[in-house]
């Protein structure tokens, strides 16, 4: 495609600004979203550029990232060095933020070397906001000007507000919230800071309860939200998941859309998946066994087919649920049943597995850490996946659980009763079923909810059926991404 392309006005060209993006750098889901979804918009015909900083692991993996244009800091000099570079293997063209003063340090995006958060967080992604305002404005310095504008958390949540407020309002623009509990909080000084008005500082503007909040400044100036979950989307303007926000979102609510997340089918393809020993697929499903006969080794587990073998992979947070799994598992481990668990998080949480898997030797395996190849192992060797998440706003791993024939327990909450069907006799039967759904989330419901799964595992028949009937479920990003275009079409059309 030409580089000075753009689609007519019935497609789009459409700038994309993220503060993460797999494989260059990457703190959660966040990434993924940021280098699937534009692809499979590429190839949908929508023109994408991603504006992205140029972190220091970023302009490292993108060494030849060619200088395009300046754009003036937050002082107004003109020293922010725009780099573009192709991606091959997506077709997707990514565009730098090449500010060494704010993005050329250790650490990662958010925090340093130590865990804590960069004091000039609001400044640095103040200026990412700024330069996608600016990229997207007539006063750009390139000749490809976008029609719409993408943003994504409240990294870029100015975006929107700069749109406004310099009157570029000829710009549409989408906000994705990821996840509301992360919201960008400052202290109100830094609205003047940051370039805005002091007008904007409101109820009706970018205020938080006295504070600073860059999200919320997204959330009223973008023409359009989207959460990523239909079920997310509602719980999100309820007192209990709203974190404050669900009285602006109940008065956008014609304007919030949920889209579910679609996965990467080719880096999560148990028939070609380099990271375990026995690839399988609907054709050779008993070959699954093989890896969880691997995958008991590998963490020191009793290598027996007959037990249930329960997967984990998480964040040790309260969000996840995974204090409530803790305290079930003594219950449950009367029964023939195994835990592996891969992750790390509160200190809590780390000690709590590391000494259930010393005082269950053989039955209970906790990695603390992260690790691929493994996550890749557990996938598909386990026989079952627990996500009992107090709330999931979209989650991949179900969705990845049940690619491998791992049927997920999950609540229902947010994306996770957005993607599992409950097993039931008539859900099985009708080939709706793919894992495991409880409500709400205690020891209580969680424990049956795990005994359900070992008892309908000695119905062989069932059980394969349920497996397939995961497996044959589309979670390609094609079918989001359809949905984004034809939410995209209707915002250019008003």
């Amino acid at each position: 495609m030409p580089h000075n392309y753009c689609p007519s006005p019935l497609e789009i060209c459409m700038l994309f600004v993220t503060s993460e993006m797999h494989p260059f750098i990457k703190t959660g889901g966040l990434a993924d979203v940021s280098s699937a979804l534009p692809a499979a918009l590429q190839r949908m015909g929508v023109e994408v550029k991603v504006l992205l900083p140029a972190y220091r692991q970023v302009k490292t993996k993108l060494p030849h990232a060619r200088p395009i244009c300046t754009l003036p800091d937050m002082r107004g000099e003109e020293k922010v060095v725009i780099r573009e570079t192709f991606i091959e293997e997506t077709g997707v063209t990514v565009l730098l933020v090449d500010y060494p003063a704010y993005y050329d340090r250790p650490g990662g995006p958010y925090q340093d070397e130590h865990g804590q958060d960069w004091h000039d967080n609001l400044m640095r992604f103040a200026l990412l906001s700024k330069c996608a305002a600016l990229l997207a404005g007539h006063a750009s310095p390139l000749d490809w000007h976008p029609s719409l504008v993408h943003c994504n958390d409240w990294q870029t949540g100015l975006t929107p507000a700069y749109l406004h407020f310099w009157e570029h309002r000829h710009i549409k623009s989408v906000m994705t919230i990821h996840n509301l509990a992360y919201q960008g909080i400052f202290p109100s000084w830094g609205v003047t800071d940051v370039g805005l008005p002091e007008s904007a500082y409101g109820l009706h503007g970018v205020e938080y309860y006295g504070n600073f909040s860059l999200l919320k400044a997204g959330l009223n100036y973008a023409d359009h939200i989207t959460t990523v979950s239909p079920t997310y989307a509602q719980e999100i303007q309820t007192d209990e998941l709203g974190f404050g926000m669900q009285g602006l979102l109940q008065h956008r609510q014609l304007q919030l859309t949920g889209i579910v997340n679609g996965i990467d089918v080719r880096d999560w393809c148990p028939a070609n998946d380099h990271n375990i020993p026995a690839p399988f697929s609907l054709h050779n499903l008993p070959d699954k066994a093989l890896n969880k006969a691997a995958l008991q080794r590998r963490m020191g587990l009793e290598v027996r087919d007959e037990v249930l073998l329960i997967g984990a992979i998480s964040r040790l947070a309260h969000q996840k649920g995974l204090d409530v799994l803790l305290q079930v598992l003594p219950r449950l481990l009367e029964q023939p049943v195994q835990l592996a668990l891969l992750g790390s998080g509160e200190q809590a949480l780390e000690q709590g597995y590391r000494h259930l898997a010393a005082q269950y030797p053989g039955k209970v395996a906790a990695h603390i850490g992260f690790d691929e190849s493994l996550s890749h192992l557990i996938e598909a060797g386990a026989d079952v996946f627990a996500m009992p998440s107090r709330f999931e706003p979209c989650g991949l791993n179900q969705m990845y659980s049940m690619r491998y024939g791992t049927p997920p327990i999950v609540n229902a909450t947010g994306g996770l009763a957005d993607t599992v069907v409950d097993a039931q006799p008539d859900t099985i039967a009708n080939g709706l079923a793919t894992g495991f759904v409880f409500a709400p989330l205690n020891e209580d419901t969680l424990h049956s909810a795990l005994l359900r799964a070992l008892s309908l595992r000695q119905d062989k028949t069932s059980w394969e059926q349920l497996q397939r009937n995961g497996m044959n479920r589309d979670f390609s990003w094609d079918k989001s991404a359809a949905q984004y275009v034809r939410l995209y079409q209707d915002l250019l059309r008003t």
